[in-house]
């Protein structure tokens, strides 16, 4: 009896591995061994044209991992009978970075062709958009493939916004399958990039638990109407290198967006923020860990999906 419920179990744990799918570190080490140099090539490239690129694949990976998995989803064109999700609310006029996709693949299909997908090439890009930042590394699992479809209703209801409160926010995460100290790791991200005065203007003239000269200094350029895609830097102390200075603006009330103000603001996440804003060997390790989960979210692997050789389109 013992020896089969034993046997039942390693067969339940072997079907569970086939249904999910298995992610490796050397997925492409014989079939595309120089993938990881010519990622980290490009995006070094690009971020040191720009460096508010590091932020912007970060959030493309992102993005792209809260609507039905780490699928390429987000990187498809819409097309005259296939809607994608560049128009969706928290993306139209906002994602970039996709150009840095195309380059990348554009190399990566000369150098090993129709074997490396634009999901795997987008976890690897975020990972190293950071670590050009001066932010952590993570070890990136490798072998998704890409969707042939995308969802423009799930894009828009999906992906935290700007304007959700910590209940919200928890709840948003947790259906992802993140707890509280996973939500607070990852909106460290927030210590790089910037975001337009229409996610922020609400917060500038109508809440209290802002720094009043904080606000002050923003309102110049994010005016009561106007100016919706004028930018700010989430992090205004060092906006372009990856550090924990995000939970020490939390902590002084300058969080730029309400969402952000919503894990410093006497609730649950509290003492998390506080924690980060004063170890960042801590938040660092916590992030890089939680990148790592983001990045197995619901992968299509095996026979699923394809390996789509642009980006913008299925084959």
């Amino acid at each position: 009896m013992v020896a089969n419920s034993h046997f039942s179990i390693l067969v339940l744990l072997l079907l569970i591995g086939a249904s999910s799918g298995q992610l490796s570190a050397n997925f492409y080490s014989s079939t595309c061994p120089n993938l990881l140099s010519l990622v980290r090539t490009a995006v070094n490239s690009a971020v040191t044209g720009d460096a508010r690129m590091g932020a912007s694949l970060l959030r493309l990976h992102f993005h792209d991992c809260f609507v039905n998995g780490c699928d390429a989803s987000v990187l498809l064109d819409d097309t005259a009978n296939f809607t994608g999700e560049k128009t969706a609310g928290p993306n139209a006029n906002s994602l970039r970075g996709f150009d840095v996709i195309d380059t990348i693949k554009t190399q990566v299909e000369s150098s090993c062709p129709r074997v490396v997908s634009c999901a795997d090439i987008l976890a690897v890009a975020a990972r190293d958009g950071v670590v050009a930042l001066q932010g952590p590394s993570w070890s990136v699992a490798l072998g998704r493939r890409d969707s042939t479809t995308a969802s423009l209703s799930a894009a828009n209801s999906q992906i935290p916004g700007p304007g959700l409160n910590l209940n919200q926010l928890i709840s948003s995460f947790s259906n992802k399958g993140f707890n509280a100290r996973e939500l607070v790791a990852l909106s460290g991200s927030h210590t790089i990039g910037q975001a337009r005065c229409t996610t922020f203007r609400t917060r500038l003239y109508n809440e209290a638990n802002i720094n009043a000269s904080f606000a002050t200094s923003l309102r110049g350029n994010c005016p009561r109407s106007g100016g919706d895609s004028n930018l700010s830097p989430l992090d205004t102390v060092s906006p372009t290198v990856f550090n924990n200075d995000y939970f020490k603006n939390l902590v002084s009330l300058k969080g730029l967006l309400h969402s952000d103000q919503q894990l410093f603001n006497n609730g649950s996440t509290d003492a998390q923020v506080n924690a980060y804003s004063s170890n960042s060997a801590t938040f660092f390790n916590d992030f890089a860990s939680a990148m790592v989960k983001m990045s197995n979210l619901s992968p299509l692997t095996g026979t699923n999906g394809q390996i789509r050789t642009n980006c913008r389109r299925t084959n």
